[in-house]
């Protein structure tokens, strides 16, 4: 059996390294058109600009996690009486290579959600009420946890632990506001805006002379960037190469007077939304079976993210401490004083016990985590093979002014988003008449919510459309719901003391991460392909 650490060094390193730009994307080695023979990035020629050192990576937090094909449930265990709901159908399904976090989102990270907020929206109570956790998630009639209700979220010896008491729809803001940030860092770090430093407290010379820089009127968001709608260019701003855009005199887009303009999605540097996992994808990670295969040949399944069928460590430094933060017994929390096993009452920090062979960790135990789907009990009977997902529901962005393509805002920056009028492109003739949006109940059909087998969800049965997925066990959990085929469900809008979340983003362009040491086939650039070599 192979070890469950013994590839994680060289199959998944820090999520820094580079990564071959051969992967990264399929395109041409040279700055010309292969059909028409243009030259690219050249004002001359029309200034169509393409990125020929696209290089793609994790955004701050996550690691790289190579997808494939696995058995959705397969890890399932067979408890005698136990309810079929509590798993997945088993069915082979192929998940897509994404990044994932490493860690649960800790308290910490969740203050400085609300920092910005307060900072931010000084005057705006509501919204930073409406973020803050339910920290009497801790009251229990029969229990004394007060100290937790005032002390777990904010103080210091719980600052790493992960954050609870959260909502499935505050998680999902707090992954739109996390996207922000990230890029915003980004781009103002690089110089395609104006730096930190310049905007808060920090001076440009002008002239000779030292003047404040204006700050932002509006927080950064990257949709309203990408559309053109943030006005803030900095030392390095990207230049225009559109000749119709060109400022002054021939040559001018080279030069000092250049037109500049915000970066584009086309740049590739722009990260992808942070968001919650699928079910499919935390299953996938949570299992980690990389560490487990050589030549598609699986050489051992797993139960839980560790190998073997037991629940404590067998290697001799750490023999017999248990794996996970859980429950053992009714009553067992933490194991016998004076030897504690899992070490922890309640939850632990979040790089508590070893990562699976992704390098990630608490895949089982400490807190259940959020995913991103809908709940139903048969979901994966009828869900495709391919990045299988309940929960789409399609939205537009509502355009402000159709001649200039503005999106409109909300008074937080964000565009305001509207359900999808269409479900294909539509013709020029329909985008100018506005159809109006299609029926709800049809809507629903399209958005997967809805179960043909049982159309009365949340009128004759507790799930709703509201029933999101959580998964991964607990501190507060036996055993059983180790497994990462286990799943459960309660309503977006509550939260409990035992269900945190990590977030995912969308990995884009070639599936496979690492190609040093596997057959490749080289393809021939098109110089080499008409020199007949």
């Amino acid at each position: 059996m192979i070890s469950l650490y013994m590839k994680k060094s060289y199959l998944y390193s820090i999520a820094s390294i580079a990564i071959i730009a051969s992967l990264a994307s399929c395109k041409s080695k040279s700055g010309t058109s292969e059909k028409t023979g243009m030259a690219y990035n050249k004002q001359e020629f029309g200034g169509f600009e393409v990125n020929k050192k696209f290089k793609r990576g994790p955004g701050p937090g996550l690691v790289e996690i190579e997808g494939g094909v696995f058995v959705m449930s397969g890890s399932a265990i067979n408890v005698p009486g136990e309810e079929l709901s509590n798993y997945n159908h088993k069915r082979e399904t192929t998940v897509s290579s994404f990044y994932m976090d490493e860690t649960e989102v800790s308290n910490t990270n969740w203050l400085e959600y609300l920092n910005w907020i307060r900072t931010s929206y000084p005057t705006d109570h509501e919204y930073y009420y409406n973020e803050l956790p339910d920290t009497l998630v801790w009251r229990r009639p029969l229990s004394y946890n007060e100290p937790y209700v005032d002390n777990y979220l904010r103080h210091p010896a719980y600052q790493d632990y992960p954050v609870v008491g959260v909502s499935w729809e505050q998680a999902e803001r707090y992954c739109a506001w996390r996207t922000d940030r990230v890029n915003e860092l980004l781009l103002r770090e690089k110089g395609y805006m104006t730096s930190f430093k310049d905007i808060n407290g920090g001076t440009s010379k002008t002239a000779g002379n030292a003047t404040a820089t204006a700050r932002p009127t509006e927080p950064f968001n990257t949709d309203i960037y990408l559309n053109g709608q943030y006005d803030d260019k900095g030392k390095k701003a990207m230049k225009d190469l559109n000749p119709s855009n060109a400022a002054g005199t021939k040559g001018a887009a080279t030069g000092k007077n250049a037109a500049t303009r915000n970066v584009r999605l086309e740049d590739g540097i722009i990260k992808q939304p942070y968001r919650l996992p699928t079910e499919a994808e935390w299953e996938y990670a949570a299992l980690g079976l990389i560490g487990n295969t050589q030549y598609e040949n699986i050489s051992a399944n797993k139960i839980y993210p560790w190998n073997g069928l037991g629940l404590s460590s067998a290697k001799r430094s750490t023999r017999g401490l248990i794996l996970a933060n859980f429950k053992r017994t009714k009553g067992d929390y933490m194991g016998v004083g004076g030897s504690l096993n899992d070490k922890g009452g309640l939850t632990v920090a979040v790089r508590s016990y070893m990562p699976n062979d992704f390098g990630l960790y608490n895949m089982a135990g400490n807190v259940n985590e959020w995913v991103a789907d809908v709940y139903r009990s048969k979901t994966f009977e009828a869900a495709d093979a391919f990045n299988p997902y309940r929960g789409n529901y399609y939205k537009d962005k509502k355009v402000a002014d159709p001649v200039s393509g503005k999106i409109e805002k909300d008074k937080y920056n964000k565009p305001v988003l509207t359900d999808a009028i269409s479900y294909k492109k539509q013709t020029w003739a329909e985008k100018q008449a506005a159809t109006p949006p299609p029926t709800v109940n049809t809507y629903a059909d399209q958005r997967g919510f809805r179960d043909k087998a049982n159309d009365l969800y949340g009128e004759i049965t507790l799930v709703t459309d509201k029933s999101r997925v959580y998964k991964g066990g607990s501190w507060e959990d036996q055993a059983l719901w180790l497994n990462p085929a286990t799943r459960r469900f309660l309503s977006q809008d509550e939260s409990t003391a035992d269900i945190g979340f990590r977030c995912a983003m969308t990995m884009l362009g070639a599936s496979e991460i690492r190609s040093t040491g596997k057959p490749q086939f080289k393809p021939k650039t098109a110089k080499a392909f008409r020199a007949g070599k």
